[in-house]
């Protein structure tokens, strides 16, 4: 008997068995790691990929917000006049004054934004030549119609030429003599003889310094007349700028910070409501008054409720025995 006692403890210690036991622990340990790996991976891919959606919807929405409430910061489109050419051949000026009629829609859509104050300029670009010089002050008028051809508003401002580039209502002539002006002929000579640059002025006008849209009776035309019958001009354009005041403004000057706390208080609005719903749906609360349990609580209390029951009856059928 000892001596199969002997071998029997002596098998038990096989050396085999007991490296088949640590092959079979490492191996359990092994497969509990990957799945630890596996299950914190997915985990890791359902966080980053509810991350970036909540990322991607305040985009969407600071996007969305962005496009419907700025406007326009600007707009230029050129203007082209049309005047009389009945008055016969003896005339040396125009028949009438030049008159255009200017589109303030694109796309089928309204340029101006209703509530936004905007500056509206002419931009004349004139000859440098003496027929301009002897004009002297000269009005232009601005009057904006709606699409049913009422008039909404009426600008006249008068402006007189500069020699040089320059924004303003009243144009003030600088004077220059005979002398100067041989020698600025002299002076760019070459650039006149290859055409890079010409005899010629560029003056602004400001039709509108604050003007409101009427959001009852939009402006649709705009309809611009030189009250002059000598002027000569090679182009013009009409430009329009807003003037931001308020959260436009920061909007507009200020986009990398606008984007940053639109973007950043949208995710965090929308990282809550998640977080929320999450846990309401986790933990299966109903907030009727009436009802405080879910229904797996109610399964469980059943459940020992009925292991209760039975076990009662039970001990009542032994005492009756």
């Amino acid at each position: 008997m000892d001596q199969q006692s002997v071998l029997l403890s002596g098998d038990d210690g096989d050396p085999s068995e007991v490296i088949g036991q640590m092959l079979l622990r490492v191996q359990d340990v092994v497969a509990m790691a990957m799945l630890r790996a596996r299950r914190r991976a997915v985990q890791g891919f359902v966080v980053f990929s509810v991350i970036f959606l909540l990322l991607f919807l305040a985009a969407f929405l600071y996007g969305s917000f962005y496009y419907t409430y700025m406007p326009k910061a600007s707009f230029s489109t050129p203007v082209h006049y049309y005047y009389r050419t009945d008055c016969g051949p003896s005339a040396s000026s125009l028949c009438s004054y030049p008159v255009a009629n200017v589109s303030l829609m694109k796309n089928k859509r309204h340029v101006l934004t209703f509530g936004q104050a905007y500056q509206i300029s002419l931009q004349l670009e004139m000859p440098d030549s003496p027929v301009n010089h002897d004009l002297g002050m000269f009005m232009i008028k601005t009057t904006c119609f709606a699409q049913d051809g009422g008039q909404l508003a009426s600008s006249a401002r008068s402006a007189r030429q500069l020699l040089s580039a320059s924004s303003s209502r009243f144009g003030i002539l600088r004077y220059r003599s005979d002398l100067l002006k041989t020698l600025g002929t002299l002076l760019f000579l070459p650039a006149f003889l290859s055409g890079v640059s010409e005899q010629k002025q560029v003056l602004e006008v400001e039709l509108f310094s604050h003007y409101v849209d009427d959001p009852y009776s939009p402006s649709s035309t705009a309809v611009i007349e030189i009250i002059s019958h000598k002027v000569q001009i090679y182009a013009s354009q009409l430009n329009i700028h807003a003037h931001f005041t308020g959260l436009r403004y920061l909007l507009f000057y200020f986009p990398l910070l606008s984007a940053l706390v639109g973007v950043a208080s949208n995710f965090i609005f929308l990282s809550l409501l998640f977080i929320f719903s999450y846990t309401r749906l986790a933990m299966q609360v109903d907030w009727n008054p009436g009802e405080l349990r879910t229904d797996g609580h109610r399964s469980e209390m059943t459940e020992v409720t009925k292991d209760q029951q039975e076990d009662e009856s039970d001990v009542a059928d032994g005492i009756q025995k």
